[in-house]
C-alpha cells in the first residue's frame, strides 16, 4: 500500500537493485555512500564487494546503528553533513545516492560537496524523489514529510533535477518510474 501510495506504484527495491547494478561486485576503488540510511538496500551488495574501499555516512545516529547491524564485512561508517564532507577534493571513484537528497537541509551544498569528492572521471549513481509525477506524492512530502522534517523543500522535478546533474556530469541513463528518478 505504500509503495502505491507515496512512490506512485513502484517498487523501490526494484529501483535499488537497478542502481546497484551500476557498480560490478568486483569494484576495487573508493565508494562513499551518502546517506546510507539504514544499509537495507546495500548491505547484500556491499558483502559481495570484497575489494571495494567502502565509506558510508549519515546524519543520523540511528540509521546509522541500523547499519551497523546490517553490515557484515568491514565497511567505513561516519556520522557527518553531506554538506560538509570530511574528505579531501576527489577521494572517491563512485559516489552513491540512495534516495536521501530529499531530505538534505542544504541541497546546493550537499550537490556540490558530493561532486568535490567525486574524482575525475567518477561515477555518481543514485535515485532521488522527485516532484511532479504524482500529486498525492506532492501532497504527502509537502504536507507530512515535510512538516515532519523527514524531508526538505525545494524538491526537484524530473527535469530540474536532470538539468542539474547535466551541468555537472555526463548523464550515462537517466530515467523515471513515479515519483522516483
Amino acid at each position: 500500500l505504500y509503495m502505491d501510495i507515496y512512490w506512485g506504484g513502484v517498487d523501490d527495491n526494484v529501483i535499488a537493485r537497478k542502481v546497484l547494478s551500476y557498480i560490478p561486485d568486483d569494484f576495487d576503488g573508493k565508494l562513499l555512500d551518502v546517506p546510507v540510511g539504514t544499509g537495507v538496500f546495500t548491505a547484500l551488495k556491499y558483502a559481495r564487494m570484497n575489494k571495494a574501499d567502502i565509506t558510508c555516512l549519515d546524519y543520523s545516529d540511528d540509521m546509522l546503528k541500523q547499519a551497523r547491524e546490517r553490515f557484515d564485512r568491514n565497511v567505513h561508517l561516519m556520522q557527518g553533513d553531506v554538506g560538509a564532507l570530511p574528505f579531501a577534493d576527489g577521494t572517491f571513484d563512485c559516489v552513491l545516492t540512495m534516495n536521501g537528497v530529499h531530505a538534505f537541509p542544504d541541497k546546493e551544498k550537499a550537490y556540490a560537496e558530493m561532486g568535490r569528492v567525486l574524482r575525475d572521471g567518477g561515477m555518481l549513481a543514485g535515485c532521488f524523489c522527485i516532484q511532479g509525477e504524482s500529486r498525492i506524492t506532492d501532497w504527502l512530502m509537502k504536507k507530512v514529510l515535510s512538516r515532519k522534517g523527514w524531508f526538505t523543500p525545494p524538491f526537484e522535478t524530473f527535469d530540474s533535477l536532470r538539468a542539474r546533474l547535466a551541468q555537472s556530469y555526463q548523464l550515462q541513463e537517466y530515467h523515471k518510474q513515479g515519483s522516483i528518478s
